[in-house]
């Protein structure tokens, strides 16, 4: 399974009386609804850089910042192992490659989300994919984020998603080494894997 090569750049009794219930219901009720409404943006999947130039005409500059960007976010917000041996065997052999600055291990960037945004400072937002060539890996051929969404088949090089402000939030700094099976504990935790592959779920924390 392809890979991204240029890796190497230096992820929740008292009774009230009647009168105080209707603002609580009002609130809830509305913040349901806001959460209903929220814009989503179209966001496309890419194994390479190659897949975001010819997908967008006129926007390679773009592409590069973008797949750039996604680089050093992957340096920095990819699960870390203190062994290559742990790495291999949560996301494959050659799948894994040394974190930047320390002696930790860490999963490729398997490619990158691209999504051309007219309200955003830069034009586009991007953050990096991951996926496991492992087949006893949860995470196998699966696009995943850092903080561990699930956006389906990695098999799809140019994956069209649906991404919300949940999504595009900034991804947190990774501080630490986990051990083996410590990355899919987490996921077993607080994620169901028996759903559809179209839905994105949680698998870190």
């Amino acid at each position: 399974m392809k890979r991204t090569k240029e890796v190497n750049l230096p992820g929740m009794r008292k009774q009230w009386r009647s009168f105080a219930v209707a603002p609580v219901t009002a609130a809830i009720s509305a913040g349901l609804l806001a959460g209903c409404s929220e814009t989503k943006e179209d966001a496309r999947l890419y194994h390479t850089l190659n897949d975001c130039k010819s997908d967008n005409p006129g926007y390679a500059t773009q592409c590069e910042m973008a797949y750039e960007d996604a680089l050093k976010e992957a340096a920095r917000t990819a699960p870390k192992f203190s062994t290559r041996r742990d790495c291999t065997e949560e996301f494959g052999m050659n799948s894994c490659v040394e974190a930047p600055n320390n002696n930790w291990f860490m999963p490729a960037m398997a490619g990158f989300m691209f999504a051309r945004l007219i309200d955003n400072h830069r034009g586009y937002y991007s953050q990096p994919m991951f996926s496991s060539s492992y087949p006893s890996s949860r995470y196998y051929g699966r696009w995943m984020t850092a903080d561990g969404y699930d956006y389906g088949s990695y098999r799809y090089k140019k994956a069209k998603v649906l991404i919300g402000k949940e999504q595009m939030k900034p991804k947190p700094t990774v501080t630490r080494t986990i051990s083996r099976g410590g990355f899919g504990s987490s996921a077993a935790a607080k994620s169901s894997w028996s759903s559809s592959s179209s839905s994105s779920r949680s698998w870190g924390g």
